[in-house]
């Protein structure tokens, strides 16, 4: 696990903005593979770093998301720190950017309402799909430190790679996409500690097959006095 951190510092600590983020992994349940990309050189925001897919949540994601269920224990895990709205726009916004920056759908076949709506209904309309809204898993959650002067709220969900058809294509966000397997991907690639750390609990819910528990408890990263804790909420 890398420990670095990311470039910049301010003074006066900003607002983290929430994000989502999607650990898709496919395969087998010792070593599967996990889709990463590398975030260009000329990002405001980790460049160069190999990352999931996943971005801010915008205010498009409120009402495009309505439509859609979220598996109960999901819903019930996400509303500890937040409202049921906020919790449905994170939903959307990890299949939207799965989307955005891979080319890949998280969906099952069916016909999507108002196909028009947005490209990414039209995307799925072109395909015969609707969005897969219950298959994503709340796995974890991060803040960015508050000496950074770009900070997230990040929330990770887990997603199943069978469920994501489509071609991986190269975005103006995330180059070098591909499926590699996890452990090549922690002792070959310099992961950020943020990203090893939701990795590792995806890995968990990976390999055991958790019941859908509403109770489980949801391990959040922070950093305080430039030491990371780990808090389960």
């Amino acid at each position: 696990m890398s420990n670095r951190t990311l470039s910049g510092t301010t003074r006066r600590p900003v607002h983290p903005r929430d994000a989502a983020s999607v650990v898709l992994l496919r395969g087998d349940k010792s070593d599967p593979e996990v889709l990463l990309g590398r975030r260009r050189l000329d990002a405001r925001f980790m460049p160069g770093i190999y990352v999931f897919p996943g971005g801010r949540v915008d205010r498009a994601d409120y009402p495009r998301s309505t439509p859609y269920s979220v598996r109960k224990d999901v819903l019930a895990k996400l509303k500890r720190h937040c409202h049921e709205r906020r919790a449905q726009a994170l939903i959307w916004a990890a299949i939207r950017e799965t989307w955005e920056e891979t080319g890949l759908l998280i969906g099952k076949p069916g016909q999507i309402d108002e196909a028009d709506r947005s490209p990414l209904h039209t995307a799925y309309a072109n395909e015969g799909l609707t969005p897969l809204t219950e298959g994503l898993d709340y796995i974890a959650r991060a803040i960015t430190p508050t000496r950074n002067p770009i900070r997230y709220n990040t929330r990770f969900f887990l997603a199943d790679g069978a469920e994501a058809p489509g071609t991986l294509m190269h975005t103006s966000e995330l180059e070098n996409i591909g499926w590699r397997r996890v452990s090549d991907a922690i002792s070959e690639l310099d992961l950020m500690n943020v990203t090893e750390f939701a990795l590792l609990e995806a890995m968990k819910l990976w390999r055991d097959g958790l019941p859908h528990d509403p109770n489980r408890q949801v391990p959040l990263l922070t950093t305080r006095l430039k030491t990371k804790l780990i808090a389960l909420e």
